[in-house]
């Protein structure tokens, strides 16, 4: 195994989890370096001992009033500024949206994308595949109830039904993304078991129909964000290659 230095995983509850993202870096040589901000973990003052960060989703908004919250989402300007890869998951993504001038809202109809959800690639998007050999999945976990306009200063990726934007991109190396890509069937078994109440929103799929969509779905998912992270981090793309 090589050794790639280590990439800050920022996560939002004691029993969370990197997930399938984190098992990847961890295959790919990463040591994973995780910090947990509400449960009163510092981040980094610099990015000099790290090849990249993620930052992971979380039950809290990106507008809420915490210390903490606003702390981490100025962290984010400090990972840009060193011009590290940087990745952001679900919350991660509209923190990175917010730092960047973008406005994160919740859905006028009050509906939420909890389930399985169609994703459709941008022009900017499709260049994307070309540019990396990577097809961006047909469909993709969701488990959120906010949104993002994606800045000026960025490049919309990829767009949905119900939430417009999906997934962007600032400069060459920091993304935003709704979905979940790091999620196992453990992770959701979890979720949809831990947080039912959620299922009951508007918008929201069934708990079978989260599990039918995992045999469905989840293979793309997983040889897209395999071969994403390895494009992230400034390797070659092997996906097209499986």
């Amino acid at each position: 195994m090589s050794h790639n230095g280590s990439i800050v995983i920022v996560l939002h509850q004691a029993h969370s989890t990197a997930g399938r993202v984190g098992r990847l870096l961890v295959e790919r040589g990463y040591r994973l370096d995780i910090r947990r901000p509400p449960l009163g973990d510092t981040l980094p003052d610099t990015l000099d001992e790290h090849a990249g960060a993620v930052i992971f989703g979380g039950p809290m908004g990106a507008n809420d009033d915490h210390d903490w919250l606003r702390d981490e989402t100025a962290w984010i300007g400090k990972v840009l500024k060193a011009d590290k890869p940087f990745l952001g998951l679900c919350l991660g993504a509209q923190m990175l949206a917010n730092e960047l001038g973008g406005k994160v809202y919740t859905h006028q109809e009050g509906k939420a994308e909890i389930g399985y959800y169609p994703l459709y690639p941008t022009d900017a998007g499709c260049t994307f595949s070309k540019e990396t050999g990577l097809n961006w999945p047909k469909n993709v976990y969701q488990w959120h109830r906010d949104g993002f306009d994606v800045p000026q200063t960025a490049y919309s990726l990829a767009r949905g039904d119900i939430f417009c934007e999906q997934a962007f991109v600032y400069g060459d190396h920091a993304f935003g993304l709704q979905f979940h890509p790091e999620v196992t069937y453990a992770m959701m078994c979890r979720w949809t078991t831990r947080a039912y109440e959620r299922m009951a929103m508007p918008g929201a799929r069934t708990r079978q129909e989260h599990l039918d969509g995992w045999f469905e779905h989840d293979h793309a998912v997983h040889q897209w964000i395999d071969g994403f992270l390895g494009h992230w981090l400034g390797h070659k793309t092997q996906a097209q290659d499986t």
